[in-house]
C-alpha cells in the first residue's frame, strides 16, 4: 500500500511505515477487511517480535543439544487459557527431533496402580532434549480434586510429595519452568463460545470444559492451595496474564530465554 494512502489515515513515522511494509505488516494489512492502522501496527509488531524470539529459541535449542542439557516446561491454567497456542509458537521452528510435547490422556489401569509420578517420569527429557507438558502432574493439584477424579488421600499424598519430586528433578541437572496461564471468568466464557461456534475447534470441548464455568470458584480454591504449597524458591510459579493471547506468548517466550542460560 502506498505511503500516500497510509498517511491519509494517520501521520505515520518512518519506522511505522517500514513495519507496515514488512512481510508481517502486509499480512496484517490484508488480513483485516477494514483498514485499521492501529490494529495492523499492533499485529505487525507482535509478529516481528515473535519471529525474533523464535530465532533465539533455535539458538537455545542448539545449546541444549550441543551441551546435553535437559529442559522441562510445564503449562498449567484454566481450560481455554491458551496453553496449547503458546506451546505451538514456541516449538514452531525448532528441531522436532529434539523436543516433545506431552499432553497425557486419562491414565490406564496400570498407570492408576503405579506411583503417581511414574507416567510423567517416563516422559522426561533425555540429555539434549526439551519437553513441554500441556498440563502436567499438577492435574492432581487442581483438576482432579475439583472433578472428583482422585480421593482426598491421593490429593494429600501428592501435595506432600510434589516439592521433593521437583527438587530431585532439578538436582538431576534439569531446568524446570512452571507457567500458570491466568484468565478471567468472562474471558473463559468468551473463548468457550468461540470454540463451540467453530466447526474446526468444537472437538476441543470436553466434559470437563463444559463444567468449568460452574466450578469456577472450586478451581480458584484449589489453585490458591497449589500456589501456597508449591511456589518454592527452587521451583517457583510464573503467572502469565493470558487474557490477551499475543502478549501472553511473548511474555512466556521472553521468560524462557531469560531463565535458561544458553550461549
Amino acid at each position: 500500500m502506498s505511503q500516500k494512502v497510509l498517511t491519509k489515515h494517520k501521520a505515520l513515522t518512518e519506522k511505522e511505515l517500514e513495519l507496515i511494509n514488512s512481510k508481517p505488516g502486509l499480512k496484517a494489512l490484508f488480513r483485516n477487511k477494514k483498514l485499521n492502522l492501529k490494529k495492523v501496527l499492533i499485529e505487525a509488531h507482535y509478529e516481528h517480535e515473535l519471529k525474533a524470539m523464535q530465532t533465539e529459541l533455535i539458538k537455545l535449542q542448539t545449546w541444549v543439544i550441543n551441551e546435553g542439557k535437559k529442559i522441562v516446561i510445564l503449562f498449567e491454567g484454566r481450560d481455554a487459557a491458551g496453553k496449547g497456542g503458546a506451546i505451538r509458537r514456541i516449538t514452531q521452528h525448532i528441531n522436532p527431533r529434539h523436543f516433545k510435547v506431552v499432553a497425557l490422556d486419562i491414565p490406564t489401569e496400570d498407570e492408576r496402580n503405579q506411583w503417581f509420578f511414574q507416567r510423567y517420569i517416563n516422559r522426561l527429557p533425555k540429555p539434549g532434549e526439551m519437553v513441554f507438558f500441556d498440563r502436567s502432574w499438577y492435574n492432581r493439584a487442581v483438576v482432579e480434586p475439583v472433578n472428583n477424579f482422585c480421593s482426598e488421600k491421593e490429593y494429600r499424598v501428592f501435595m506432600s510429595h510434589v516439592n521433593e519430586f521437583e527438587k530431585m528433578l532439578i538436582e538431576s541437572d534439569t531446568y524446570l519452568i512452571k507457567f500458570y496461564f491466568s484468565i478471567t471468568k468472562e474471558e473463559q466464557a468468551k473463548r468457550f463460545s468461540e470454540i463451540k461456534e467453530s466447526p474446526l475447534k468444537r472437538w476441543k470441548m470436553t466434559p470437563v470444559d463444559e463444567k468449568a464455568q460452574a466450578l469456577w470458584d472450586e478451581y480458584t480454591i484449589y489453585k490458591k492451595k497449589m500456589f501456597e504449597k508449591t511456589h518454592t524458591d527452587i521451583s517457583p510459579w510464573v503467572i502469565i496474564d493470558a487474557n490477551k493471547k499475543s502478549s501472553a506468548r511473548i511474555k512466556t517466550i521472553s521468560h524462557i530465554l531469560e531463565t535458561i542460560p544458553y550461549k
